[in-house]
């Protein structure tokens, strides 16, 4: 039985291109199932990719269990894109303590790179996400990796 649930069904079309401790760097491909009304990326898609790719950003320094999202925020400034875009979505870790753990997640067209996720007149959508991490904190499946994310400490 395969991985099951909302991540597994929303982002079956996501791509993991790079990652390092701290920093993932993805690709989304635009179905027809992720539209709106008005046949552009659907708003509650973009906060999907916010959880999932910033989840991803903490998952990239080690953890295995990466959290419960206390505070997800999204801004929705202009379309993300349409049916057979691809957009990059990068997430980074900004700040990490004891018990929680702050990412920002970027959204940008693949093809042009304009930017679609920050807050300037091109952009589309940025969001942060605060996640409730301590009780992965602990766990025997994290690991350490050192700065370039290639190698187990």
């Amino acid at each position: 039985m395969g991985i099951q649930g909302h991540d597994a069904h929303n982002t079956k079309r996501l791509e993991v291109k790079a990652a390092r401790p701290g920093f993932v760097d993805t690709r989304f491909h635009i179905a027809a199932e992720n539209l709106n009304r008005a046949q552009t990326l659907h708003g509650g898609m973009v906060s999907t990719l916010i959880d999932s790719v910033g989840s991803l950003a903490v998952a990239s320094k080690g953890w295995f269990n990466t959290g419960i999202s206390t505070d997800l925020h999204a801004t929705f400034v202009k379309p993300a894109g349409k049916e057979g875009d691809t957009i990059r979505v990068t997430g980074e870790v900004i700040g990490m303590g004891k018990t929680l753990a702050y990412t920002r997640v970027e959204l940008r067209h693949s093809t042009t790179n304009q930017l679609l996720g920050t807050c300037t007149p091109l952009t589309a959508a940025y969001g942060s996400h605060t996640k409730y991490i301590r009780m992965g904190r602990d766990s025997p499946h994290n690991r350490e990796f050192n700065e370039d994310g290639e190698h187990v400490q």
